[in-house]
């Protein structure tokens, strides 16, 4: 019965939501929405993405619920709601469920994301946290990461590397500065950065067609990143900016003159910065201030398993 249980705290829990025509506790929610719906869905599991008996379950529920916004953000789409199934351990199932839940409120309280429901189940395994998050396309459209054009400027946001250290639990997803960057300026692709600055930038210029030169004397490297540099064996700062992951920044093509604008502008709290370019022939490299360029090797987090 700790389902229904859960259910009931659940539906005690979460505010009303005039979106919601049904929420959790049917077999599916039915949502009102206006435009075109925006849907993503990523799962986070104890010993891949956090370690349980290191960090507080609310710490684990809030990143669930954060990756899945930041993925949100990359599209320029207006969070609406989420739905979110866990595969507990057996062992204090209710509490841990409990603690989840308690972590991501806040962080949709923020976004304004509506609870639609979800599922739970126990088992003897670890901890697996599934959700699914829709939003809405706006009236400015929504971003992909296929619209890079040979010439487009590669522009960041915020700063790379050592998330390990904590940014992975409490990073900002970048909606609203992907909502606004939509709505003033033409934004001509849009990734997060979630497995890598290089790697991400590959799956961006990959999926559009393009190359890719980044100029690495131009990456942001996050104190974090020299934090871990110091004790690392070989590896550099910009090692770790260009591939530790889970930054869970927006990478953004843009003309090189929009780019210039939105530079000179710095319209965001988080800076914004130019870090090289596409070029229509294929391949990644990275340049350095005296134009030398050397292949560049699109290091970053990648799940690998059989098929």
């Amino acid at each position: 019965m700790m389902e229904l249980d859960f259910i009931r705290w659940l539906r005690g829990r979460l505010p009303d939501d005039a979106r919601l025509r049904v929420g959790p506790g049917d077999d599916a929610a039915v949502l009102d929405v206006g435009r075109g719906l925006v849907v993503t869905t990523d799962m986070v599991t104890d010993g891949v993405d956090f370690h349980l008996e290191r960090c507080d379950p609310r710490r684990a529920g809030r990143k669930a619920l954060a990756v899945n916004l930041s993925d949100l953000a990359a599209m320029a789409a207006q969070p609406l709601a989420v739905v979110v199934s866990v595969a507990l351990p057996r062992k204090g199932a209710a509490e841990l469920a409990r603690a989840l839940v308690e972590g991501m409120i806040p962080l949709a309280q923020e976004f304004d994301v509506a609870f639609a429901g979800g599922d739970t189940n126990t088992w003897d395994g670890p901890l697996a946290i599934s959700v699914t998050a829709l939003g809405e396309v706006t009236e400015h459209g929504a971003l992909l990461r296929s619209g890079a054009k040979p010439g487009d400027a590669i522009v960041v946001t915020g700063s790379f590397g050592g998330s390990i250290l904590g940014k992975h639990f409490d990073f900002q997803p970048r909606i609203r500065e992907a909502l606004y960057l939509n709505a003033n300026y033409r934004v001509r692709a849009c990734i997060d950065v979630s497995d890598g600055l290089a790697r991400d930038l590959s799956h961006m210029a990959t999926a559009s067609a393009c190359g890719a030169v980044l100029d690495i004397e131009a990456v942001p490297i996050a104190d974090a990143a020299r934090e871990l540099a110091v004790t690392s064996v070989g590896r550099t700062a910009l090692d770790h900016a260009l591939g530790d992951g889970e930054d869970f920044e927006l990478l953004l093509a843009m003309s090189p003159e929009e780019a210039a604008r939105v530079l000179a502008d710095q319209p965001l709290d988080a800076p914004l910065a130019r870090v090289g370019e596409f070029i229509a022939e294929p391949g990644f490299w990275r340049r350095t201030s005296d134009g030398k360029s050397q292949p560049l090797e699109p290091t970053g987090f990648e799940h690998r398993g059989e098929l």
